[in-house]
């Protein structure tokens, strides 16, 4: 059964990093383009960033340009969502989904999806 475990989230300053991991088990993660999105209270969820299965990433949200990235390790079975300089419109849970090959441009075309990890920005 195609499970998702997302860990890393937790509670950071303005201008600090974290790294969230999406660990995969039940499939063969290669396979499979994992995405990261994000919900904020009273928001829709949205989509951050996502790699595809050939290692390309593709872009959802202009806001984590440049301050975000996304890799994978496919060996450990394991998706890295990598964010520097967060601010507290980062502040949302974030979670991982899979679907096989390539990224989607929407997140209504994911049915995989794990149980999120809560990111706070505060001072």
């Amino acid at each position: 059964q195609l499970q998702l475990v997302e860990s890393g989230g937790g509670l950071v300053q303005p201008g600090g990093s974290l790294r969230l991991s999406c660990v995969a088990s039940g499939f063969t993660l290669s396979y499979y383009a994992i995405a990261w999105f994000r919900q904020a209270p009273g928001k829709e969820r949205e989509g951050v960033l996502c790699i595809s299965a050939n290692g390309d990433t593709t872009k959802y949200a202009d806001s984590v340009k440049d301050r975000f990235t996304i890799s994978r390790d496919n060996a450990k079975s394991t998706v890295y969502l990598q964010m520097n300089s967060l601010n507290p419109e980062d502040t949302a849970i974030y979670y991982c989904a899979a679907i096989p090959s390539r990224c989607r441009p929407t997140r209504y075309e994911y049915h995989n999806w794990g149980q999120g990890t809560q990111v706070t920005v505060s001072s």
